[in-house]
């Protein structure tokens, strides 16, 4: 029988990315459903009644939501070309990175959302994290966090390669320079050049309109009320 794969996700989302990425690496066909998070459609909500965001993956019938519980649903579920180490001390490795990187990502969308000391305070801790990851990781001594080739902790990391780059262009700031971040910087080179995620990049151009248009929302109702983002 066919598995019958839907996602629910939005395009700018890097959350939803990383779902997409991972179907595509393991080949797995899919129907994408895009969500308007304005007005989020009837099926959504019965599959993600807990939070009623995206991404959301339904596997013959049945939902599976929040992107780091989703991928690591995929690779159990489509072994053949897995997502993690064999080892289990690598493998708490990339656990322990996916979730450093998970927080270091809700930095960014607070950076994002705001202006003045908390922009900056956000901007600090992105600097941070971004040199630990540097650091810390693992990278430089093998191309990808668990390994060479990508794996759970590199999709985790893939909006450093999209969102990063279209935020940046947005509020005029470069935080990864081939000097500051060489590892980083080779890291976004062979996740890019790989074709499963080569392939299915948004547009940085559309992307760059989106967050500049969600940048003037948040700051024109950021005096009223927090402006949310979702994964």
């Amino acid at each position: 029988m066919e598995d019958d794969v839907k996602v629910f996700g939005l395009w700018a989302s890097p959350y939803t990315q990383r779902v997409i990425w991972a179907l595509k690496l393991k080949g797995v066909t899919y129907e994408y459903i895009g969500e308007d998070l304005a007005n989020k459609s009837n099926l959504l909500l019965q599959y993600n009644p807990i939070y009623k965001k995206v991404p959301v993956l339904v596997h013959n019938g049945k939902p599976v939501a929040e992107s780091m519980v989703i991928l690591q649903y995929i690779d159990e579920t489509w072994p053949q070309i897995p997502l993690m180490p064999q080892d289990a001390k690598e493998r708490s490795n990339v656990r322990f990175w996916s979730k450093f990187i998970d927080e270091a990502i809700t930095h960014l969308i607070e950076f994002f959302r705001y202006d003045g000391e908390k922009h900056e305070r956000e901007m600090k801790e992105i600097w941070e994290a971004l040199r630990l990851i540097e650091k810390e990781s693992g990278l430089g001594k093998k191309k990808f966090i668990g390994g060479n080739t990508i794996g759970l902790a590199d999709l985790a990391l893939g909006w450093v390669a999209h969102t990063l780059v279209a935020m940046e262009e947005v509020i005029g700031v470069k935080f990864i320079t081939a000097e500051e971040f060489p590892h980083l910087h080779s890291w976004i080179g062979n996740f890019l050049a790989t074709p499963a995620i080569k392939d299915n990049l948004p547009s940085h151009e559309l992307a760059v309109e989106y967050f500049k248009e969600k940048r003037k929302m948040c700051l024109a109702i950021f005096a009223t009320q927090p402006c949310h983002h979702h994964h």
